[in-house]
């Protein structure tokens, strides 16, 4: 039986590729000056603003627990960790630690240095994940977990401090709401590698991914949002 085709749009929206979706970036940049800090604001506030909904509309005195990557994913992770906690929820960031270099610890991307700074003085409790770094209490106090670990950049099984921090949210048996993509689920192709997180929503940032709109992906994505980061219109046609 053949497979049924995927579909071109989801939501009168495009759905598109991570290769695509880099391109729509740059175009961003170069056709409309829309930075990456701005669109990271415009991303962060976006999922603030369902988690909110998710939590009936009220944020305030929730117990959210945010699990950042070291990338943009992260960077979208932690402005709404900052705009949840300026709504009144108790915010706890826990944030994979950098890469090391050559021996050496290594240091986050500028974007996400700068938003952990708005974040922390935003009264956001934002830690390095770790064995004593109180993730799985975290966790168990929490009313709702972001994850904002992997985003379309990223292929291949998580290792290390990730996937210490999706075995932990599993274990957790919290609801979920993944940011742009649910961590371990290809963005292209739906498929995972055996580490994973499976999301009860998952908030597709400016346009849907293929991987998000395969059938195989449903039980990990669960409930697909897109939600509207700031794109004109024109960056979805074809570059001429």
């Amino acid at each position: 039986m053949p497979k049924e085709p995927l579909p071109e749009t989801f939501a009168d929206l495009p759905v598109v590729t991570a290769d695509r979706m880099r391109e729509i970036d740059r175009r961003a940049g170069e056709k409309f000056g829309l930075k990456t800090l701005d669109l990271m604001e415009n991303a962060g506030r976006a999922v603030a603003d369902e988690t909110e909904r998710f939590l009936g509309g009220a944020a305030h005195d929730a117990q959210v627990v945010v699990c950042c990557g070291r990338g943009a994913n992260g960077g979208d992770g932690l402005v709404a960790a900052r705009c949840l906690a300026q709504k009144g929820a108790h915010v706890k960031a826990f944030l994979c630690p950098p890469k090391k270099d050559g021996g050496k610890k290594g240091e986050y991307p500028d974007y996400f240095i700068a938003n952990l700074d708005k974040a922390k003085k935003a009264g956001v409790a934002a830690v390095e994940a770790g064995p004593d770094s109180g993730l799985a209490t975290a966790l168990s106090n929490s009313a709702v977990v972001l994850d904002a670990l992997l985003g379309t950049g990223s292929a291949g099984k998580p290792a290390g401090a990730i996937h210490h921090m999706i075995q932990e949210i599993n274990r957790s048996k919290k609801p979920v709401l993944a940011v742009d993509i649910p961590s371990g689920v290809h963005p292209d192709t739906g498929y995972h590698s055996g580490v994973f997180i499976t999301a009860v929503e998952t908030l597709a940032l400016g346009l849907p991914k293929r991987g998000l709109v395969t059938p195989h992906a449903k039980r990990n994505v669960g409930l697909l949002k897109v939600l509207d980061i700031g794109y004109p219109a024109d960056l979805f046609t074809p570059k001429r």
